[in-house]
């Protein structure tokens, strides 16, 4: 059951755009959700959060729908267990399972952007995809790679997530988009919403590889030109030491690195 934690009593009349938000519970999410109450967006907005697993405290889920601006709604999904093999679910994606899948159906909103727990929107991203997105089918942003250390931002990705045809990825890959910078029409792109809960890699992950492929291939996109999103690096990410390098040529020194 979806219920809905905070915000305006009309959730009958579809939303301007929804932001679909699987979690574990981290104490990052509060900071993501409040990335969406910060929008510009002078529209309704339908926020939805999906339990995957509680690895964090439950109590988060009493301060989601604090400053709730009167605009938007906060609902969320906890079915009580994991959709994700990771958790002894069914669905072979490790960070999420079905959840993208099941709360990408389940929005109000005929466009549906998605937000990882640990990332964050700057406040016209939702604005500028509806823009970017009109008399298309998909949209998506540029993103800001965040220092995991100092949670600063470093540079502008010009060579990962960047769209068709472009970037390190463009000749082998076709492009690629990452999860957090995407906006999809519902209606045009619900065939590919199944994807969400598959994982080609070995990690459990590659969903977004998925998407980007079934979105690039048969549907219309277009890049908003501009870098809305705030994306988390890790050490353990297999382009940790692409990134690094590229923070340095921007003249970025990651803390880890002894920046001041």
């Amino acid at each position: 059951m979806i219920v809905k934690l905070a915000g305006i009593g009309d959730c009958q009349t579809p939303f301007d755009t929804a932001v679909v938000i699987p979690t574990v519970l981290r104490p990052s999410l509060l900071e993501a959700v409040r990335s969406v109450f910060a929008q510009d967006l002078a529209g309704r907005v339908q926020i939805l959060i999906g339990i995957d697993a509680v690895l964090g405290d439950r109590a988060l889920l009493d301060s989601l729908g604090a400053g709730c601006p009167a605009r938007m709604a906060v609902f969320v999904f906890d079915p009580g267990y994991s959709t994700s093999v990771r958790h002894g679910g069914l669905h072979a994606n490790c960070f999420g399972g079905a959840l993208r899948t099941i709360l990408s159906f389940a929005a109000n909103s005929r466009h549906i952007a998605y937000l990882d727990d640990d990332n964050r929107f700057a406040p016209d991203h939702l604005s500028s995809l509806l823009e970017a997105v009109r008399d298309h089918d998909w949209a998506h942003s540029l993103r800001w790679m965040v220092d995991p250390d100092s949670g600063q931002p470093m540079y502008v990705d010009a060579t990962e997530s960047v769209g068709i045809g472009a970037g390190i990825w463009g000749q082998t890959q076709g492009g690629f988009v990452d999860t957090n910078c995407l906006m999809v029409d519902k209606l045009t792109c619900q065939p590919a919403f199944h994807l969400w809960s598959l994982a080609p890699l070995q990690n459990g992950g590659g969903e977004d590889r998925l998407m980007f492929k079934a979105l690039s291939q048969s549907l219309r996109g277009r890049n908003s030109g501009r870098a809305t999103v705030y994306y988390l690096t890790h050490p353990h990410d297999p382009m940790h030491k692409h990134r690094i390098a590229q923070a340095l040529r921007a003249g970025y020194i990651p803390a880890a690195l002894g920046a001041p």
